[in-house]
């Protein structure tokens, strides 16, 4: 995309605060200090239960494999084409399909 320099500098300010306001990024139950434990009240609030406490792995734990196979029963991790191997990307070729033409302004 090309701008005009007025164009350019009037987005840019946008971002820019006015003087004496200041940039908060992480406030409430995100900020640093004691984030652990207001998160785990918000959990305890929301009925939630306490992956600290869990002894079996959490669904956030699991590689993403593992959920597919539990939601569709197809392997990510087995060779498509023989059904026996397991999958293991070497190399990424070019694309060999043409991209579709963009339709023209008949109008």
């Amino acid at each position: 995309m090309t701008l005009s320099a007025d164009e350019f500098i009037r987005r840019f300010l946008l971002h820019v605060l006015p003087d004496g306001f200041q940039r908060i990024r992480h406030y409430g139950f995100l900020a640093n200090r004691n984030k652990e434990k207001k998160i785990a009240r918000c959990r305890e609030l929301l009925g939630m239960k306490l992956a600290a406490n869990s002894t079996e792995p959490s669904e956030l734990d699991k590689d993403y494999r593992d959920l597919y196979e539990e939601l569709t029963g197809a392997s990510l991790k087995i060779c498509p084409s023989c059904l026996r191997g397991r999958m293991i990307r070497i190399s990424m070729s070019a694309a060999t399909v043409k991209p579709l033409p963009l339709p023209s302004d008949s109008s």
